[in-house]
């Protein structure tokens, strides 16, 4: 846990600097550019000292200090010029595309011939994002069985594009060549779609993921998830600042650091059993493996949720139990189902059985709302 240790060090100060410049750039506005500047200038006056013997010689009795205070430093001038340059409002060619393309899709998905409507607008916020279309009464469902996390893209969303694209990416091979090119098109195509999708911080925190793992898979270098979390908070803070005040980010971040930290520990809590063969056993483990993943993102967002909804999912275990997998269906289900509609070759045996599934989510998040 050293790599660990040494870059919390490191991305903890650097965050909290971050969202000490953002959230007092809300309240001052005319001193940012000087106080940008100072920042500046206090880190290069740093970096010169660091540089003398003297310097040198202080860092290594007080290196932990300097690092800290490096950081947040570095932070806190990331922060505020961000709030300097964002000012002015900059879209290249490719992210117009991209939303061009979000909204094609968008429009496809409402062409589906589903028996319901409210199918096509389900389907529309799960891949899209778009939830304009959502019926009151379906949205507060969502909301009051604690399932609203699946409205909103996340990490969850492109995970599982990530899974469909290097599934059928596989057949290219394993050779070195085949690898790189896989990577970059797995890389290209969740990022095309990260774009298409609007770029919300949850969604772009799951890009870095899978970028930083197909780097890692490349270079043949094990990168444990602990280290990810820190490192693509740092690289998500230092190209947009801002999202520091995102409760997407917040949320995000607090769930991944759940995960990493505290799921390990309630994982290895289950016995280990000899007889791995048992199909009872396995199952049982599953459903242990899926609470603890439940518990351990509640203990880490609960307090936000609190901060800024003011409300507590009570029934949130038995939730997740249902909603994740039904939900991790329905989205390649409706992917395929969709291609297979452009293609002219979709069979209604295929609507039927997304339909079905869509159904079978909502129906029970109804249940649970009247708990």
């Amino acid at each position: 846990m050293t790599v660990e240790r040494e870059t919390a060090g490191f991305a903890l100060p650097f965050a909290a600097g971050v969202t000490t410049a953002i959230y007092a750039g809300n309240l001052l506005h005319d001193g940012i550019p000087d106080i940008a500047a100072t920042s500046a200038a206090t880190i290069y006056s740093i970096l010169i000292f660091i540089l003398t013997e003297s310097g040198r010689r202080l860092l290594q009795r007080k290196a932990f200090i300097f690092v800290t205070a490096l950081a947040f430093l570095t932070g806190i001038s990331c922060g505020f010029n961000d709030i300097i340059l964002s000012s002015s409002d900059m879209k290249c060619g490719l992210t117009a595309a991209a939303a061009g393309f979000g909204e094609r899709i968008g429009a496809a998905i409402d062409g589906l011939q589903f028996a319901s409507t409210n199918t096509n607008a389900l389907l529309k916020a799960f891949i899209t994002g778009e939830r304009s279309g959502m019926p009151e009464h379906l949205t507060a469902a969502f909301r009051k069985s604690g399932a609203s996390h699946l409205l909103a893209l996340s990490g969850f969303h492109l995970g599982i594009i990530y899974a469909i694209v290097r599934y059928f990416l596989s057949v290219t091979g394993n050779t070195r060549k085949a690898t790189v090119f896989r990577s970059a098109m797995t890389f290209l195509i969740c990022g095309f779609y990260t774009l298409a999708t609007g770029a919300s911080p949850s969604t772009v925190r799951a890009l870095i993921f899978i970028t930083l793992r197909e780097a890692s898979t490349l270079t043949h270098r094990h990168c444990s998830l602990p280290f990810l979390t820190l490192i693509s908070m740092v690289i998500q803070l230092a190209a947009s600042p801002h999202s520091a005040s995102s409760i997407s980010f917040q949320l995000s971040y607090a769930a991944m650091a759940g995960i990493a930290f505290i799921y390990p520990g309630m994982r290895s809590a289950w016995p280990e059993e000899e007889d791995t063969e048992r199909t009872s056993w396995n199952f049982l483990r599953r459903i242990w493996n899926s609470t603890a993943l439940s518990i351990s993102c509640q203990l880490t967002t609960a307090p936000l949720a609190w901060l800024y909804f003011h409300t507590f999912p009570k029934h949130f275990l038995l939730t997740n139990l249902i909603a994740l997998p039904l939900a991790g269906l329905v989205i390649p289900g409706a992917l395929i189902a969709l291609l297979l509609d452009q293609a002219g070759i979709c069979p209604e045996l295929m609507l039927n059985g997304v339909e079905f599934l869509v159904t079978a989510l909502v129906r029970s998040l109804e249940i649970i709302a009247t708990m």
